[in-house]
């Protein structure tokens, strides 16, 4: 059996070996540098395709932004899709005192970004991505971008004092959520990401208030058709978060389609040179069409 670091580390390399492929435009949904969107057309040239809005992983740091998950929407542009590339504000880059790797996140700015892309999205697409259909709009994420798309999913659950909170639920064909922190609980007794969940909240002071507004494992149900894709090797985000969702979504008497893949870990979903790419594609084209 080979050793679970030395494969993660092979995974990892070779997602991360593709060049970053620029978009066919951008646009901004705010005034930071952040704050903008990447659209890639399909590249058969169809017309009223599926839109899919991705978010990028990367435990919500500064050292990860949305480029190194263009090989992923390239690859699901030439297999017919309308892609939306949402960038957003990540950590600070440096560390906590004491700490080694920078900051998780940052509150409330990570979520007002994704919000605000996603309330921005219609217009912006309309404009710049004429080839998409929005009524046929799939949200997809990785690892962090998992539980943004989740969470984006849910604010219509949110309590009713959240600015983030929507008066009804999204139009939305579904989520296809690739490894995501989807429980945080779960994710805090693994120590996913070196403790990121809680310094995406601001620390354990704020945990228990903020979980409340940002964890997706309690907005449930969300009335939202939702696939968590998982590689079962995963030492990464661990597939016991994923597992650990779906029980919550079942207690909230709610279905979550969890499909696990053996012999896989973190970071061959959104590789296009794994066979993992290709049952992540089939997921999203599953909820679009």
């Amino acid at each position: 059996m080979p050793d679970p670091a030395a494969r993660d580390a092979a995974e990892e390399a070779s997602a991360f070996s593709h060049p970053a492929v620029a978009p066919d435009a951008t646009a901004a949904y705010g005034d930071h540098p952040d704050q903008v969107v990447d659209f890639y057309a399909p590249r058969d040239g169809r017309s009223g395709a599926p839109l899919v809005v991705a978010l990028h992983g990367g435990a919500w740091r500064a050292p990860y932004d949305r480029w190194h998950l263009t090989p992923l929407v390239d690859f699901l542009a030439r297999r017919g899709f309308a892609v939306a590339n949402v960038e957003y504000r990540r950590g600070p880059g440096l560390p906590h005192q004491g700490g080694t790797a920078p900051v998780a996140g940052r509150w409330p700015e990570t979520f007002d970004d994704v919000a605000a892309a996603l309330d921005a999205l219609p217009a912006l697409a309309a404009a710049h991505l004429p080839q998409a259909d929005p009524r046929r709009t799939v949200l997809t994420g990785h690892s962090a971008g998992g539980h943004l798309a989740l969470w984006a999913a849910a604010r219509h659950v949110l309590s009713a004092g959240s600015a983030w909170r929507l008066p009804a639920a999204p139009e939305l064909r579904g989520v296809v959520a690739l490894a995501p922190i989807a429980h945080f609980g779960r994710a805090v007794e693994l120590g996913v990401c070196g403790g990121a969940v809680t310094e995406l909240l601001g620390g354990e002071a704020r945990y228990g208030t903020r979980a409340a507004e940002a964890d997706p494992s309690v907005l449930l149900p969300t009335g939202i058709a939702t696939t968590v894709v998982q590689g079962r090797e995963d030492i990464v985000v661990p597939y016991a978060v994923a597992e650990a969702y779906a029980e919550a979504a079942a207690k909230a008497g709610e279905e979550v389609g969890l499909t696990l893949l053996e012999g896989i870990g973190h970071f061959p979903l959104i590789d296009p040179a794994a066979d993992a790419c290709a049952v992540v594609a089939e997921e999203i084209a599953q909820l679009a069409w």
